[in-house]
């Protein structure tokens, strides 16, 4: 199957790559030339614009965004819409508002334009492990794009969520998730690294992970981190940044009356690590870039 790639980042390159990998014909563009040669010397082909990608693909077009949430994905999207032709599919696989999902949808719908809103978990892992995809809109353009989909995801790793929206309501969800799994992690290391025994924290995440009720994917993660890095994690700064979902969800468990008090404080934990240099706020940016490559702050 034939899809355009635009935003070719740590994930884009990468998705590029699996779906190559997976039989299918890219085109791939991206602002940096020297990203768009990259993906050409994989196998892609490259456009040099927005204008150049649509006349290369064939109707029906798929098209990807996977660019920054925000300005960068609005008028990306918007831009698509003055291009593309009844009938084509736009998926946003980036961390976008879902209230700006089904916004867009309907914008597209007017059109004549299909509208995917794609929550894409698996970060910098993904090439290899593949992603683990939410994806809310119209079940048509879901079935259009499902080749595309079912490559990119592992086993059991997609699910049509239902109408626009979902998808990213999921993601949202999701990531809020994870800032009170980090959270619980860089606490419980900053004990033992605070404790009066001299734990190979390494060793011991790597303990965890065999039965324990705790095993996870951080855990295998934390392992490499601590070797990467040294147990102290000295050459880290504890900053840890928050991309919008842990707000969202926030804020989202606000509006609906569902008390959600772990993940409201691992979110101002996050707003607490900019002005005091803790441990656990050291584990949990060495975390995020391990799975997602998230830039860390260094001393």
């Amino acid at each position: 199957m034939q899809i355009g790639m635009i935003g070719l980042g740590k994930m884009g390159a990468n998705m590029v790559q699996r779906l190559l990998n997976g039989g299918h014909e890219v085109v791939a563009y991206d602002r940096s030339d020297t990203a768009v040669a990259d993906c050409v010397t994989a196998g892609a082909a490259g456009a040099n614009s927005l204008e150049d990608l649509i006349a290369k693909l064939n109707v029906p077009r798929v098209v990807w965004v996977m660019v920054p949430s925000g300005d960068p994905t609005e008028g990306t999207v918007q831009a698509l819409y003055g291009l593309a032709a009844e009938g084509d599919v736009v998926i946003d696989g980036g961390n976008s508002n879902f209230h700006d999902s089904k916004r867009r949808a309907a914008a597209g719908k007017e059109k004549g334009i299909h509208f995917l809103d794609a929550g894409t978990s698996g970060g910098v892992w993904g090439l290899k492990n593949g992603y683990c995809l939410m994806v809310g809109g119209d079940k048509d353009a879901f079935d259009i794009a499902e080749p595309i989909l079912t490559t990119l995801a592992p086993p059991d790793g997609l699910l049509y969520t239902g109408p626009s929206g979902s998808g990213h309501f999921a993601k949202m969800i999701h990531n809020g998730i994870e800032y009170g799994m980090l959270q619980a992690y860089g606490e419980g290391f900053d004990i033992l690294h605070s404790s009066d025994y001299t734990y190979d924290l390494g060793a011991l995440a790597h303990l965890w992970n065999q039965g324990s009720v705790v095993r996870s994917w951080l855990l295998d993660l934390a392992e490499l981190a601590f070797e990467r890095e040294g147990k102290d994690l000295s050459a880290i700064r504890g900053f840890v940044e928050d991309s919008g979902e842990g707000r969202w969800t926030v804020l989202e468990a606000i509006e609906k009356n569902v008390p959600a008090p772990v993940l409201t404080l691992s979110l101002l934990s996050r707003f607490m690590s900019r002005d005091e240099d803790r441990y656990s706020a050291k584990v949990i940016a060495a975390l995020r870039n391990e799975f997602g490559g998230h830039a860390m702050k260094r001393e």
